[in-house]
């Protein structure tokens, strides 16, 4: 009898899946110029779908029939999750900070909870709920860095709609995870998904080379371009889906809530800023909400 995964293993997935996954945030913003933003998403999945398919020869020839009977709902996902949730992160990191996609990226739990009630009737416990906002308490904490005042100072530029479309891209793409039939192994499934994501940024892809804007191939490009396939790629969107299943769209998506305080350590530790107080404090609320968002999970 297979032995199941403890609470305090999930919680590790929980905790651990958002550093995977806006480890994405920092190499776009360092990459920037350096790989155009269509470019980074297109080869971002094309890479993992190649290192990715050996592995489970077995199992896309078994799901092969499913995935070709269903090949608009594969593209839907595959354009919300890889095109949408990705390009526009890249595009917007040539002109906002950081800390701004790490902030609006944090609304996609609350679009989640929105969306959820709006086209899927879902409920929201009250436990959950309070989750939601503790933990949104923790982020707002670490952007203003423990000052109120820091509100009156922030401000948006025009790269910071794209991390708005991504975040609703994000949202929607958590939700028809849940909602739509999974007949197929979760390996298969995902391979689906990017080969829809990889099909539905080519046009895009074509057109941003007719333009003129293109990769200069180095080390650094090469080396940026296979990071972001199995870190941010296959380990995060493998643990998110798994997450999904089990928790729910809209738990599993609180673990969003974790990019801003996790961004802050890494630009500690790569760019020599200090951790401050504030980031403590964050990480004191934002633990807490997303345990109480997810301990009713079965």
């Amino acid at each position: 009898m297979p032995v199941r995964p403890s609470l305090a293993s999930w919680f590790l997935l929980l905790v651990g899946q958002p550093l995977l996954f806006g480890s994405n945030v920092l190499v776009s913003k360092l990459m920037a110029g350096q790989i155009p933003g269509v470019a980074m998403a297109f080869w971002r999945w094309a890479l993992a779908l190649l290192i990715l398919a050996p592995f489970i020869r077995r199992e896309l020839v078994a799901g092969w029939p499913a995935i070709r009977a269903d090949w608009r709902g594969f593209l839907l996902l595959g354009a919300l999750g890889m095109g949408v949730c990705g390009a526009p992160v890249y595009l917007a990191a040539q002109t906002t900070t950081v800390t701004n996609i790490s902030l609006l990226y944090a609304s996609a739990p609350v679009l989640i909870v929105l969306f959820g009630r709006l086209f899927w009737r879902e409920k929201v416990g009250a436990v959950q709920a309070l989750g939601v906002a503790v933990s949104l308490a923790g982020v707002i904490t670490v952007i203003l860095k423990g000052d109120p005042a820091a509100l009156l100072h922030l401000t948006f530029t025009p790269g910071d709609l794209w991390v708005v479309l991504a975040a609703t891209g994000w949202a929607f793409y958590s939700l028809l995870l849940r909602h739509r039939p999974a007949e197929l192994a979760p390996v298969a499934r995902f391979a689906g998904i990017c080969a829809g994501g990889v099909m539905a940024m080519l046009p895009f892809y074509g057109l941003e080379m007719a333009l003129g804007v293109a990769i200069s191939p180095s080390p650094e490009t090469i080396s940026a371009l296979l990071f972001l396939a199995l870190v941010p790629g296959l380990a995060s969107y493998l643990v998110y889906g798994r997450l999904v299943a089990v928790f729910g769209p809209e738990r599993a998506g609180m673990t969003l809530y974790l990019m801003p305080l996790y961004n802050a350590i890494l630009a500690g530790l790569l760019l020599g800023e200090r951790l401050e107080a504030y980031h403590m404090a964050g990480a004191a609320l934002v633990l807490p909400g997303i345990w109480l968002a997810t301990r009713r999970a079965q």
